[in-house]
């Protein structure tokens, strides 16, 4: 349908040659625009229904009181299926340690909650198929998993804000307490137009950078990319998107971009990862509860455990 659509406006009614850079870059940002955002407001749409049942402090009451194996295990997959973003960080984080959970629990519940985002995670369904989607998802729960271990090894309760001991939860964002048809349907509604009206630009960015990969990025680039034993492709990857302002959804179409020129999925993963798990927004957020020891050790494990990740997909795929 959505090929269909991008032939009509660039073949037929633009009348494009279809063998040049500027037709398959064209084709490739309407058919990816138009794809995207008719997922983005079904998926949100059925993930605000979803969460006008799952509050933040039901989160952090599933955790509490479990010993830590479970806790962690409980954290990682509740931070993979609820639809907390960045914003939610702070008082998320000061809810856990209010609550009495390790750290090392709550820095894989804020690993896994943006790496392995909802939406990214539909999307990138219909997009690349279930196979390097699952790849996807399961490499996000294994950082998440040992990445929090690691950093609880560093005792990171001394680099906590000395605030956060101090205070209560009650910052998390209040849901509706209406239970009816009608107000969830409005609490979803909300949702579309609040998410897509803060990443909408961010879409077309990253549509707009997958397009000029796809039409107009040098083949021998691209065949260097996908060269599996090239063993600083993944590290070039992820030190490159660790700086980039975006977030998963956005970061998708260049990663459909990379895969079409034929990138090693490892790579195209690792690139994905970085920027969903370490973005700039989420650093930025994390620096108002954890001093910048914390941050940095935060930052080194997960780049480094994306690399490795990275490594180990190339490797076996």
């Amino acid at each position: 349908m959505f090929t269909g659509f991008a032939d009509l406006i660039v073949y037929q009614l633009l009348a494009l040659e279809p063998d040049n850079h500027f037709s398959e870059s064209l084709h490739f940002f309407i058919m990816d625009v138009s794809k995207i955002f008719f997922m983005l407001v079904v998926v949100i749409y059925v993930m605000g229904l979803f969460r006008s049942f799952l509050s933040a402090e039901k989160v952090r009451h599933y955790v509490k009181g479990k010993s830590k194996l479970l806790a962690r295990l409980l954290a990682i997959i509740l931070g993979a299926v609820t639809p907390f973003c960045s914003c939610s960080s702070v008082p998320l984080f000061i809810g856990f340690v209010e609550a009495g959970i390790p750290l090392g629990v709550t820095f894989s519940f804020l690993i896994a909650s943006p790496m392995i985002n909802e939406i990214a995670v539909v999307m990138l369904l219909g997009i690349v198929g279930w196979k390097i989607t699952a790849l996807y998802v399961l490499s996000g729960l294994v950082v998440a998993f040992f990445g929090g271990i690691l950093i609880e090894k560093f005792r990171p309760e001394r680099w906590v804000e000395d605030y956060v001991w101090k205070i209560q939860m009650g910052q998390a964002p209040q849901l509706p307490q209406d239970n009816s048809l009608a107000s969830q349907h409005r609490y979803a509604q909300s949702e579309v137009k609040e998410i897509v009206t803060r990443i909408w630009k961010w879409v077309l960015i990253g549509v707009a950078a997958g397009a000029l990969f796809h039409g107009y990025f040098p083949q021998q680039w691209a065949e260097n990319l996908a060269d599996k034993d090239n063993f600083l492709a993944v590290p070039m990857a992820v030190i490159f998107g660790v700086p980039l302002y975006s977030n998963a959804v956005g970061v998708i179409p260049l990663a459909e971009a990379m895969l079409i020129k034929g990138v090693a999925i490892g790579t195209t993963l690792a690139f994905m990862m970085s920027i969903a798990a370490i973005s700039l927004p989420e650093l930025l957020i994390l620096r108002k509860v954890i001093k910048w020891q914390a941050l940095l050790l935060f930052t080194v494990i997960l780049t480094i455990s994306i690399i490795c990740v990275g490594w180990f997909f190339n490797l076996i795929l």
